[in-house]
């Protein structure tokens, strides 16, 4: 797997829009979770909120070192903020995960351990369990993980899980487009690299209600789901790639 020169080992992107009440508990959560995988930073993408978020972000900045902050200034969506985070990152590794609180961040180690076990791994996905959103959306999510695994044949239960580890250079090779976040271990895949799965125990958000609605999962979901059906189809092979020095 080629990689570039990063100076840390991990990064951790979590895009926020709207989450005052949680950005505090999660960071402190990270830094607890991280404190033994050596070098890390966080990386917030404040995706347009138009409450204190970003101010409590720039407060926190102040007491935690490892923390970076970014601002959108008006809401681009999960995937942009993102791509914004991953962009400026300075870790080999990127892990992903939601700023509700839902993604326990203890799972990281773990993650961290396991994508660099094996070079021909690219991503190692969050697979939730015990999920605690409402009946409906459980329901809409299993519907729409159905859907999508028997298009694509990616063997992955659930891609709507935030928690995610992908190596940064695998991340900046996928076609960017929004809701990439929903269909990442098709196209980690298609790179040619294997995904890896982790069980990880669901948990209510901490404060707020979701940024994200029925039509954002399920309209735009099926126009996208037949755009990356088309982009796996199209790749044929996966140049393996030698230097003559």
């Amino acid at each position: 797997m080629t990689t570039s020169d990063h100076a840390l080992r991990l990064s951790v992107v979590v895009p926020v829009r709207n989450e005052e009440g949680n950005v505090e508990p999660l960071i402190n959560e990270i830094v607890a979770a991280c404190t033994s995988v050596g070098a890390f930073e966080i990386v917030y993408v404040d995706d347009g909120s138009t409450d204190k978020t970003l101010q409590r972000l720039r407060e926190l900045k102040a007491t935690v070192p490892m923390l970076r902050v970014l601002h959108h200034e008006r809401s681009c969506g999960q995937s942009a903020a993102v791509r914004s985070g991953v962009r400026i990152s300075k870790g080999r590794v990127i892990v992903t995960l939601d700023g509700d609180g839902q993604n326990n961040p203890a799972y990281i180690p773990q993650m961290l351990t396991q994508i660099e076990s094996n070079d021909q791994i690219g991503m190692v996905a969050g697979q939730r369990i015990g999920r605690k959103d409402t009946g409906f959306k459980r329901w809409q999510s299993r519907t729409a993980n159905r859907v999508r695994s028997w298009v694509l044949k990616d063997s992955t239960r659930d891609t709507g899980c935030g928690l995610k580890a992908i190596m940064r250079d695998v991340y900046l090779a996928l076609p960017y487009f929004d809701a990439l976040h929903r269909f990442m271990p098709a196209l980690v895949v298609r790179e040619g690299y294997h995904v890896s799965h982790v069980d990880v125990t669901d948990r209510p958000r901490y404060t707020g209600v979701s940024n994200y609605g029925f039509f954002d999962r399920l309209w735009v979901g099926i126009k996208d789901l037949i755009g990356v059906a088309w982009l796996i189809s199209r790749r044929k092979r996966i140049p393996v790639v030698t230097e003559i020095v």
